[in-house]
């Protein structure tokens, strides 16, 4: 294999550019041509793509982002818009294509390794932390740390006012986010989509919490398939118990700032195995880490099968959170 080509697609992750980075100099590394293709699959249906060398990806292990940038495209979702992008891969002379991103950017991957005879690999690149076949995808381990930040300094306020705080957390469909900076800022309560919680059981533990003695609580909440829930939540716990709040809503900044060392180690070492497993002719696949060991999922297996939150986490927040 001598001419690789590499995008980012879906939401940006932090992390994102030490995985590029990785990528592109463990390519130049084995005699290999890379090239980055801009704004993902929109950009490979437009043919938007620029030779990337070891001065390309000096001093961006830090950066947020995507340097290549990122987009969703409708167009790829249909026949003719793969028949444009598999078009421009051919001109190219792209024999591998290296794909960072979620479940949507390999939806796409599984039909472009089925529809060309391009060897296709995926890195997980998403602070949602939702794709089957790793324990943690790029940008998680920052987004955890960014909500984790705002939870300490919410605590601080509600400590002084004795004030009861809804933080909502992004995460999409999935509670990842939620449950682990819920854990590790200390959340009086949880609400994420694998395990539902009703208003009323909600405000009836929270009133045996103030009843104790408790004079503040935060409650963490994944925003779901609904952002901004967590205002209808404090509205009907005011309703029915009278007791007032505030809601912090984080949004996009987890989603941005410079990466963790985590992420940036997680980025290198996937980055870096994505390469070797297309010099190995191993397609159509994603790389990912479980048990701190490089794993080769499938690209469909990826987005076909559910990834659930450890019991030993949900667990833990029920015991601790009482």
């Amino acid at each position: 294999m001598k001419r690789v080509g590499i995008l980012t697609s879906g939401g940006d992750a932090p992390g994102m550019n030490a995985c590029i980075r990785a990528a592109v100099r463990t390519s130049l590394a084995n005699d290999v041509e890379i090239l980055g293709i801009r704004r993902g699959y929109a950009g490979l249906i437009q043919g938007e793509t620029m030779p990337m060398e070891r001065k390309t990806v000096a001093n961006i292990i830090q950066q947020g982002g995507t340097i290549l940038g990122t987009a969703r495209s409708e167009e790829f979702k249909t026949p003719e818009g793969r028949t444009l992008a598999i078009r421009n891969l051919q001109k190219e002379g792209l024999e591998g294509l290296i794909l960072i991103g979620g479940d949507g950017t390999f939806r796409g991957g599984t039909l472009l390794s089925q529809e060309c005879g391009v060897q296709v690999v995926g890195i997980p690149g998403t602070i949602d932390n939702d794709v089957y076949g790793t324990d943690y995808t790029i940008g998680f381990d920052t987004a955890v740390n960014c909500a984790l930040k705002a939870i300490d300094r919410i605590r601080d306020t509600a400590l002084s006012h004795d004030r009861l705080f809804f933080v909502e957390v992004m995460g999409r469909h999935t509670g990842f986010i939620a449950l682990e900076s819920g854990i590790s800022g200390g959340a009086e309560e949880l609400i994420i989509p694998e395990a539902p919680v009703t208003v009323a059981s909600l405000c009836s533990r929270l009133e045996r919490n103030f009843e104790r003695g408790k004079k503040s609580a935060i409650v963490v909440v994944a925003e779901s398939e609904q952002p901004g829930d967590s205002f209808r939540i404090a509205r009907e716990v005011k309703e029915k118990t009278g007791i007032e709040s505030r809601v912090c809503v984080l949004g996009h900044i987890q989603r941005g700032g410079s990466p963790t060392a985590r992420d940036r180690v997680l980025a290198t070492k996937l980055g870096m195995a994505a390469v070797q497993a297309l010099l190995r002719g191993k397609g159509g696949c994603m790389i990912g880490e479980v048990n701190w060991q490089i794993a080769h999922t499938p690209l469909r297996d990826t987005w076909e099968k559910g990834k659930q939150p450890l019991s030993i986490l949900m667990e833990m927040i029920k015991i601790l959170s009482d």
